[in-house]
């Protein structure tokens, strides 16, 4: 069951449990403070592919493979499949998870791809259409950077607020049932857009709307940020988290001290040259479910907010010199 709270939020009566989830990464993010923690790791971009693409698609097939054994069932178990990236007509998606067999539903929200996912499953469990649903999203260094920006060949210089598109994908599976962290609460985002047109400078693009949400969720629950142990978003890097800390001040809400973002943690910013920190559909999906989700059921964890971030541009709507627009999507995880 579910039931509307304010403005923009649901609430899930019945919460449904994640109980399963896999996250697979490339070689730079293994190098990364969360290395260690992946399912699977691949130190060769085109993973035995012969394109990058079909590499990303191998990311989705293996974070999947990840979470369904860890969730302790089959692919005929699920009765629907939410998943997208980057690509154009989320190939990747569609490409990679063709032999599972599962009822799908692509999904584009950019880098917020993983947390409309989880919104969407969590509908569909809730309400009773499925028994088990997953969701999953990837991105790859390479098939977003000849994409959306220059030919790997190129060589161009990165600004300073430039973040790396990270090379990883994430899966998470719900069902009604199961000792897991459950999803209690989302806040579906509305698109917000300043006039940002700077292709290296994602955060700033992203922030009004991670704010804007945020504001919304604290508004129609009445809680305030000290109400949970960890309000975690994907992906400002170091200069949208400057943004957004600037933005919630306006609004009488301080998170820094709670407040940790997906592309600061999967890279390691002194040593590794990310410039603003990592981005893309595979960061907030890869930390979710190889550092956050891992911790709530050790108990480190117990009471998050997620807020994943896309920008909503094309390569077209950079061509031709528009602002980028954005939005966020919030789910509050629960352990217990």
């Amino acid at each position: 069951m579910m039931k509307r709270i304010g403005r923009y939020t649901i609430a899930f009566e019945d919460a449904p449990a994640i109980v399963g989830y896999g996250a697979v990464a490339g070689k730079k993010e293994s190098e990364g403070p969360l290395g260690e923690n992946f399912d699977k790791l691949f130190y060769d971009a085109y993973m035995g592919q012969d394109s990058f693409e079909k590499a990303e698609s191998l990311l989705q097939q293996e974070a999947v493979s990840a979470a369904l054994k860890r969730a302790e069932k089959t692919a005929e178990d699920v009765d629907f499949i939410f998943a997208g990236d980057l690509l154009n007509q989320c190939i990747s998606s569609s490409f990679g998870l063709k032999e599972f067999n599962i009822p799908y539903l692509g999904q584009y929200g950019a880098c917020s791809t993983m947390a409309q996912g989880l919104i969407m499953a969590a509908m569909t469990v809730s309400g009773g259409a499925a028994r088990c649903s997953a969701c999953v999203t990837s991105s790859h260094f390479c098939t977003a950077e000849r994409q959306y920006r220059y030919p790997l060949e190129y060589g161009g210089q990165r600004t300073p607020t430039a973040q790396w598109t990270v090379t990883g994908s994430g899966c998470c599976v719900l069902a009604s049932e199961g000792k897991a962290p459950r999803i209690t609460a989302a806040t579906v985002g509305r698109i917000a857009d300043l006039g940002i047109t700077d292709l290296n400078n994602m955060g700033a693009a992203m922030a009004p709307a991670a704010a804007e949400t945020i504001v919304d969720f604290f508004r129609d629950t009445g809680t305030r940020p000290r109400d949970y142990n960890l309000i975690l978003t994907g992906d400002l890097g170091l200069v949208g988290s400057r943004c957004l800390y600037d933005l919630l001040a306006e609004e009488g809400l301080e998170i820094k001290g709670r407040h940790n973002d997906c592309g600061l943690m999967i890279f390691d910013r002194s040593v590794q040259d990310v410039h603003s920190g990592g981005s893309g559909c595979g960061c907030a999906a890869s930390v979710l479910c190889s550092s956050i989700l891992p911790k709530m059921l050790d108990g480190k964890l117990e009471n998050i907010l997620f807020i994943a971030t896309g920008a909503l541009m094309s390569p077209l709507s950079a061509q031709q010199g528009n602002s980028i627009p954005a939005v966020a999507h919030l789910v509050n995880i629960v352990c217990g």
